[in-house]
């Protein structure tokens, strides 16, 4: 008998358990602040997707995205100021598979934008 319940527990594990980009119906994206100040906004890509109070250290929640690519136009809002990251354009890249990854971000001394992609 303590066998056929292991052997139950066994395959409730294996059967319960699924990774967690199994069944996505996007790209999920967030963003981390590697700077030293506090990310009041931050949109990436269109003006609805938009990532609020990042303070530096720390992560945002994720947004789901149709199409994304390792890089993307970004508007940091600290205070007053914007800071914006913007590509040229997107020929010959690929859009990112569904999945979770993250953004991180920082400000440089200059005012200039850093992007670090990373897939989680």
């Amino acid at each position: 008998m303590k066998r056929f319940a292991f052997l139950v527990l066994v395959a409730a594990i294996f059967i319960g358990c699924s990774d967690r980009d199994d069944n996505l119906d996007g790209v999920n994206i967030r963003i981390t602040n590697e700077s030293s100040v506090t990310f009041d906004l931050v949109q990436v890509g269109s003006e609805e997707m938009v990532h609020e109070n990042i303070v530096p250290d720390e992560y945002s929640g994720y947004l789901e995205y149709e199409t994304a690519y390792e890089y993307a136009y970004i508007n940091i809002k600290v205070g007053e100021e914007n800071y914006v990251l913007q590509p040229i354009d997107f020929v010959g890249e690929t859009p990112l598979e569904n999945g979770f990854y993250t953004y991180v971000l920082t400000i440089s001394e200059e005012g200039n934008v850093i992007l670090d992609f990373r897939v989680d």
